[in-house]
């Protein structure tokens, strides 16, 4: 065998390769994934970049634009099937492409990824200040560098800590049953001084939209070519006496979590106010340490008006399976106690007792560094289809204000926050910034996992295919006769092709 043959993998038989199917190879300890169309064969990294995610078990699916995409089964990222390209978030990086030849009807696959071509840089005089420091910021300044762009990039925000993953927080690390389980970065620690992207620690405590002077709280003002602003959301607090005792905590940052683990032990009495995904995945977070967990609702059912009566039924049935007590239609009224949290009031007067109290009614866009008028109803910024706000001005995630069909939605949720960073980013260098998908977010609580794809529209009315009780279900949300959302649990290739085919016109 020639050293060159010493570099190629015999897989398999070329008869035993299906087209247009994800299939699963292995090249020594490495995962890798084959998809074929016709004589055409690629061969890709067999697990998504994002979380590690086995790409076998996604979907290969044609969009709308003919061009077919590998969808990652947990996260739904998607890759070009052709090149292995990121296509959408929440995965930065690109599937890394093998090299693929066919001899004698076996398929060789090379043990080495191929090389991809460098852009040619561009704009090494220009200056980009992104405001914030969470998922959207980071992906703008990996979209900047992936795409050429040569220049300065500045995130400014008043964490010390490297951006991470915020959505973690409730999902992952109150669940951990650890006393330290920071939340995963959203970079590895030493990409910002490789790719040349510099951490301000500092405020913006004032933006002027006509000369794009941005003020600090530290440090010199300064006026760059291009501002992004992801500068997202705070926890709402709430206007009750009691509010400011200890131990009343919301979840929004590390140290939040760091807090309220450090609260938790199975002697602890919690009570959540608010059920939704904040309030519902911590409390599935905190009964897993053991803490005992009520939550008070002011609505009939968790996540009614987004899930419909059935799943949302479904969901309250877990938790009080999993010995949750759910309070609902009642607000909290007083939180008792002198230093320390000792119990809640409701509004029918009834106390609950409790040592720590969980805060979960929702977030406030943090836009202190804007003038009101910009500000509209929503309390967001309104963008056009580039996320522009004002000349080399841009505004993405929970702060922006997107149209879609004659409305304007705020989306929350941390996929579409990146997609539209990518948009915004590419529009900056003069590039086509593409088209934002349609919105998809999930919620894991326990062992179950809700996906949800949509625009926040109302629905008259919800069809239910399979078991909504065992979470293997598919349910179409209706308005009239047009189908304006989707709901999954156990089906994530399902969800994987809708996420590239639904249309929402």
């Amino acid at each position: 065998m020639s050293q060159d043959m010493l570099d190629w993998t015999d897989t398999l038989a070329l008869s035993e390769l299906p087209e247009e199917v994800i299939i699963p190879i292995t090249i020594g300890d490495k995962p890798l994934v084959l998809y074929r169309t016709g004589d055409d064969i690629r061969a890709f990294e067999g697990k998504c970049p994002h979380k590690g995610a086995p790409m076998e078990q996604g979907v290969a699916c044609r969009s709308r634009y003919g061009d077919v995409q590998l969808v990652c089964p947990w996260h739904k990222a998607t890759f070009s099937a052709e090149s292995g390209r990121l296509i959408e978030p929440p995965a930065l990086d690109p599937l890394k492409r093998y090299p693929v030849e066919v001899h004698d009807g076996r398929v060789l696959v090379g043990n080495h990824p191929m090389t991809g071509i460098a852009p040619q840089p561009m704009r090494d005089y220009e200056t980009v200040a992104i405001v914030g420091a969470g998922a959207a910021a980071v992906a703008a300044a990996v979209t900047l560098r992936e795409e050429g762009y040569a220049g300065r990039i500045m995130l400014i925000s008043p964490e010390d800590e490297a951006p991470y993953d915020r959505t973690a927080l409730s999902k992952m690390v109150l669940g951990s049953g650890k006393k330290d389980a920071p939340p995963p970065p959203l970079r590895p620690a030493d990409w910002y001084e490789t790719h040349r992207v510099e951490r301000l620690v500092d405020r913006v405590v004032k933006l002027d939209l006509q000369t794009r002077l941005i003020t600090l709280e530290k440090g010199n003002p300064f006026t760059p070519d291009h501002i992004l602003l992801a500068s997202g959301s705070r926890a709402r607090r709430l206007d009750i006496p009691g509010a400011e005792l200890d131990n009343v905590r919301v979840l929004r940052s590390a140290s939040d979590a760091e807090a309220i683990i450090a609260s938790v032990d199975d002697k602890t009495s919690v009570v959540v106010i608010g059920s939704g995904f904040i309030g519902m995945e911590a409390a599935s977070a905190l009964r897993k340490r053991g803490a005992g967990v009520t939550v008070v609702s002011q609505t009939e059912l968790p996540f009614q008006k987004q899930l419909g009566d059935v799943i949302a039924g479904a969901m309250l049935d877990l938790h009080v399976g999993k010995g949750v007590a759910f309070i609902p239609q009642r607000k909290a009224k007083a939180i008792e106690g002198e230093k320390s949290v000792t119990g809640v009031t409701l509004d029918d007067d009834s106390t609950l007792t409790a040592s720590l109290v969980l805060v979960g009614i929702g977030a406030e866009p943090v836009l202190d560094y804007l003038p009101d008028y910009v500000v509209n109803k929503q309390g967001g910024l309104d963008v056009d289809p580039t996320m522009k706000i004002a000349p080399d001005i841009y505004a993405v995630g929970d702060i922006a204000s997107v149209e879609h069909n004659g409305h304007r939605y705020r989306i929350e949720h941390w996929r579409t926050a990146q997609c539209q960073a990518r948009i915004a980013a590419r529009t900056m260098l003069g590039l086509p910034g593409g088209e934002l998908p349609t919105p998809w977010f999930w919620t894991q609580q326990y062992d179950r996992k809700i996906e949800y794809l949509g625009w926040p529209q109302a629905f008259d009315r919800v069809e239910i295919e399979g078991d909504a009780g065992n979470f293997d279900f598919t349910a179409n949300y209706l308005k009239g006769d047009k189908i304006v959302g989707i709901a999954t649990a156990g089906r994530p290739k399902e969800m994987g092709e809708a996420v590239v085919t639904f249309e929402d016109a």
